[in-house]
């Protein structure tokens, strides 16, 4: 029977089905066909959802760069579409650089100084974003929808941007900044007088000044756009972030960046199954209980588990036991199977679970994941040495009542009681440190094997680090911070962008 028990351990029941669906993204796959299906209306949808299979890509950027007049949408449309090579479309690219049906017709009104009606810049982009490169790339609309009935056509036609990043500054400022703009009539890329000068003297000789429009008008253009804001951001603000323009060029596309890296909280079912991973001391069963107690998820502590498997005589438990009681380690054979068991209980399958204290090195993770046992959330809890020495070996328990305190932080109301507490032997100084140079040795190579997991400072107030872990589970992608250090120019910021795309935030 034990020889039994440590060869293997059980599969979940019922099949984790759930997961499969989660990892492979099919709960947000049948959500677009389905959104698609009710926006198009075709004939045949089954024709229509596997030519939606084939052509569509679900993951290409859609989004729609909004602001005043010299708020910057140019710079930042045009940086996002060299970041994730989409295509860009403006005014500009729908007027001179495109041979759409509606080109020619819009062109009349724009050469007659008259304004292109609504409908036909609805109907211009609809007809140039149902082009395969737009479909598969993706797309950045620069400037539109510009008021609220673009807006409605636009939705007309099933075009739903996934984000809409809306620019703002001062009335002050954008006047300031249109008079000193400079145009690259080679790559047409923006620059200011004051703000932001090309360094290459190459560029500074061929820069123009636009087309633009006089102070008097920018301050018509101004009052124009502040009037049909309101409706626009009505529309969109479920998927809107406003993020201020007066700021150096870099933070706005930081912030911008971040934003659109970002995926909005999906409607599919997500079950919780969290993995937190920390030195002793750092907070772990603080943690998996407040997540358990405001989620309803299955609080599981590998260290409890054993013993409450011990103290309810079951079988596993005369198998644990022995190790138990002489202070040996358990074989992972008899935790694997213990854990699966408690894992496949329709309780943790339906509600989600929190497990701390396992794995602790990777071959104990592989063993989960051969077990079926696949976390959709993994945090690693980093505290430095110094505080875990003073959260660990300060801490004393009451032996009549049970109740634990700690020297600094919570030392004992009456000298009576200090008086009698006891320290436990795993938190002397020397048993510490062997504990830390455990997980030392085996922490890189289970930081390799989770390499999407969330990295926590627990060296702050507890509930600073609860709302960190609590923002993490509730996004559905990890979204990496990113740090600007001495980066200049849009091209070193592309690249830098690239580069910490690949590390993990510390």
């Amino acid at each position: 029977m034990a020889e039994a028990a440590m060869e293997e351990p059980a599969q979940l029941w019922p099949p984790p089905v759930g997961t499969y669906a989660e990892e492979r993204g099919l709960f947000q796959l049948l959500q677009n066909m389905l959104e698609e299906l009710l926006i198009h209306k075709p004939d045949d949808p089954i024709e229509f959802m596997i030519n939606h299979l084939k052509q569509n890509n679900d993951d290409a950027p859609k989004i729609c760069v909004l602001g005043p007049p010299a708020s910057g949408k140019t710079t930042v449309a045009m940086w996002l579409s060299k970041h994730f090579d989409a295509i860009r479309v403006s005014q500009e690219t729908l007027l001179f650089k495109e041979t759409l049906a509606l080109t020619e017709e819009a062109k009349a009104y724009k050469e007659k100084n008259q304004k292109i009606p609504n409908a036909l810049w609805a109907n211009l982009i609809q007809e140039r974003l149902s082009n395969v490169d737009c479909i598969k790339q993706g797309w950045i609309l620069e400037g539109f929808p510009e008021n609220q009935e673009q807006a409605w056509m636009l939705q007309s036609f099933g075009i739903f941007p996934r984000h809409v990043v809306m620019l703002y500054a001062s009335d002050t400022v954008l006047i300031e900044r249109n008079s000193g703009k400079r145009l690259d009539p080679v790559t047409q890329e923006v620059y200011h007088t004051t703000f932001e000068w090309p360094s290459d003297p190459l560029v500074q000789q061929r820069l123009v000044k636009p087309d633009d429009l006089s102070e008097q008008e920018v301050s018509k253009e101004l009052l124009e756009y502040h009037r049909n804001f309101p409706e626009v951001f009505q529309i969109y603000q479920k998927v809107l972030k406003s993020i201020n323009a007066d700021q150096p060029s870099l933070d706005v596309l930081s912030q911008v960046l971040t934003y659109v890296q970002s995926r909005h909280r999906s409607a599919a079912p997500f079950t919780p199954r969290i993995i937190f991973c920390g030195p002793p001391g750092s907070g772990k069963s603080l943690q998996a209980a407040l997540i358990a107690q405001k989620y309803g998820v299955v609080n599981i502590c590998c260290g409890q588990l054993l013993k409450e498997a011990v103290a309810d005589n079951t079988n596993l438990g005369e198998l644990i036991k022995p190790y138990i009681d002489n202070g040996w380690p358990v074989p992972d054979n008899l935790v694997l199977e213990l854990l699966t068991q408690r894992l496949s209980n329709l309780e943790c399958l339906t509600d989600g679970w929190v497990l701390s204290g396992f794995p602790r090195d990777i071959e104990q993770a592989e063993k989960l994941h051969k077990a079926q046992i696949n976390p959709n959330r993994v945090f690693f809890f980093n505290l430095p040495y110094e505080s875990i020495m003073e959260r660990l070996s300060q801490r004393r328990t009451d032996p009549v009542t049970g109740q634990r305190y700690h020297t600094t932080f919570r030392p004992a109301p009456t000298p009576e009681i200090q008086a009698r507490l006891r320290q436990n032997p795993r938190d002397q100084e020397e048993n510490i440190e062997k504990r830390l140079e455990s997980y030392y040795r085996n922490v890189k190579d289970l930081e390799d094997f989770y390499e999407d997991a969330f990295y926590v400072n627990a060296d702050q107030d507890p509930y600073a680090v609860f709302e960190f872990i609590e923002s993490c589970i509730i996004k559905p992608l990890p979204c990496w911070l990113l740090q600007w250090q001495g980066i200049t120019g849009e091209e070193e910021v592309s690249q830098a962008v690239l580069n910490l795309e690949l590390t993990k935030a510390e």
